[in-house]
């Protein structure tokens, strides 16, 4: 199985997802296989005046993500993301550690840039 980058509120499997991508508090890079975690400050992003979504896709990109799951892609991140060949889905609601086991079983629903938030990118 691939490694999944999880936007996520807190620094663990059992915190939830953050319905920002671009903007969230921490990336979670996970080994769907092992539930091994590598975490991801996006303090960085999270600040920046502009590029939020570009610099998390470039992220989680570095680390060998090929999926995301997070609540919402501004139309950048969608972008940058589909370019590295990483889809995105939505993980509204759910711990990461939920979102994991969704995405295994094939049971989130696909992200697309129609679906992507206004506002703050």
């Amino acid at each position: 199985m691939p490694k999944v980058a999880i936007s996520t509120l807190g620094p663990t499997l059992d915190d939830k997802v953050d319905e920002h991508f671009g903007r969230a508090t921490v990336l979670l890079i996970v080994d769907t296989d092992t539930l091994e975690v590598e975490v991801v400050d996006n303090s960085a992003n999270r600040n920046a005046m502009q590029g939020a979504g570009i610099g998390a896709a470039e992220a989680v990109s570095e680390r060998g993500a090929s999926h995301v799951v997070t609540g919402h892609l501004g139309p950048k991140a969608f972008r940058a993301l589909a370019a590295a060949g990483i889809s995105g889905f939505n993980g509204t609601g759910l711990t990461a550690r939920d979102a994991v086991t969704a995405f295994k079983e094939s049971r989130l629903e696909p992200l697309s840039e129609g679906e992507s938030h206004t506002g703050i990118q």
